[in-house]
């Protein structure tokens, strides 16, 4: 793994001594124009961050782990955090919790701070679909591990749930029931867990002999129950209103509820849903809600296991080199009143 850039490696690129690129980052008002503009460019280029935890490391490593998630909102991933906090707490480490809120901008922020504080590893959902902000963190030399997404095209550890099964149990449930006209509000479409979530729910159209095709999707630019409100808005306006929906997450198929509610469409009679993740709220929503069960706290707790294993790997010379591995745990559907109406 690559070795993460330091002052020295400053000094050396711009053809100056330490000391002088230590002024530069404190005091650059000490320092020549020109030669402080030589040592900037050095920086940049090399992508050096300053280490604000160089005290701590000298004593030895990092204690803190570092975790970014999409949306803290999101009850959800309070559980990823959980069970994170927990693995973490019992190997003798702290968690530094950061909430990317779904924008890319935010993540690169927290990523930089990750690096400026040389934590031991990091735990990542990402929100960049691009994957840029990854591959300029790579460049630190930190191990990570990515929670709820595969690890597609890329070497290192993960943990997910097989969303495609997921959205398939979903919507066959949906079938089951009668439908045959179903919505899919889907989030974001470069976040692959919205994607293959909508191939589930493809795949379990063509099992039941039913035309892939014919899903309505109504895309939202948030995972939140403000987008699902708006998304029940635009239901309600269709001439042909699908008889059932199945929504990329919990938050989103309760803003679903609330805007039917308001508009005073039975659910379930006038409209079945299902929702994603079976967090605590569905259960308590005025009608309970059906939703895809993610084990979120057991996610939480394997992702930070492995990059424990990962970092203890690297410290032990006379250990076995570590392997990355992509776990795939299997989702569960809940089924509750808000799709138990009979067709």
């Amino acid at each position: 793994m690559a070795q993460p850039v330091g002052i020295k490696d400053v000094a050396r690129a711009a053809g100056v001594s330490v000391g002088t690129v230590s002024n530069v980052i404190n005091r650059p008002d000490t320092v020549a124009t020109e030669t402080r503009a030589r040592v900037l460019s050095a920086i940049d280029r090399l992508g050096y961050v300053r280490s604000e935890s160089a005290r701590q490391l000298r004593a030895g490593r990092s204690r803190i782990m570092g975790l970014l998630v999409l949306d803290m909102g999101n009850p959800f991933f309070v559980d990823v955090a959980r069970g994170a906090e927990r693995a973490a707490r019992e190997a003798g480490l702290g968690v530094m919790v950061c909430n990317s809120a779904q924008s890319p901008g935010e993540e690169a922020e927290y990523l930089s701070l990750f690096a400026e504080q040389r934590v031991r590893g990091v735990l990542l959902t990402p929100a960049d679909a691009t994957g840029r902000n990854i591959e300029s963190f790579r460049r630190h030399g930190i191990p990570f591990v990515l929670v709820d997404r595969v690890a597609e095209g890329t070497t290192e550890c993960s943990v997910s749930v097989d969303d495609v099964a997921g959205g398939a149990l979903a919507v066959r449930h949906l079938i089951d029931a009668g439908h045959r006209s179903i919505a899919y509000v889907s989030g974001p479409p470069g976040f692959n867990q919205v994607r293959d979530r909508r191939t589930g729910a493809k795949n379990a159209l063509a099992e039941a002999g039913l035309d892939p095709g014919t899903l309505r999707e109504l895309p939202t630019d948030r995972l939140d129950v403000a987008a699902g409100r708006d998304a029940g808005a635009r239901l309600l306006g269709l001439a042909d209103r699908p008889t059932a929906v199945f929504c990329a997450n919990d938050l989103l198929a309760l803003g679903v509820l609330q805007a039917m509610f308001a508009a005073g469409v039975g659910v379930p009679d006038d409209l079945a849903i299902v929702g994603y993740d079976d967090i605590e709220f569905a259960a308590a929503a005025a009608v309970p809600l059906t939703s895809v069960r993610q084990p979120a706290v057991t996610m939480g707790a394997l992702a930070a296991e492995l990059l424990l294993e990962e970092t203890e790997a690297e410290a032990d010379t006379t250990a076995r080199p570590h392997e990355h591995r992509r776990v795939v745990l299997q989702p569960e559907l809940v089924v509750r009143r808000s799709s138990l109406a009979a067709r």
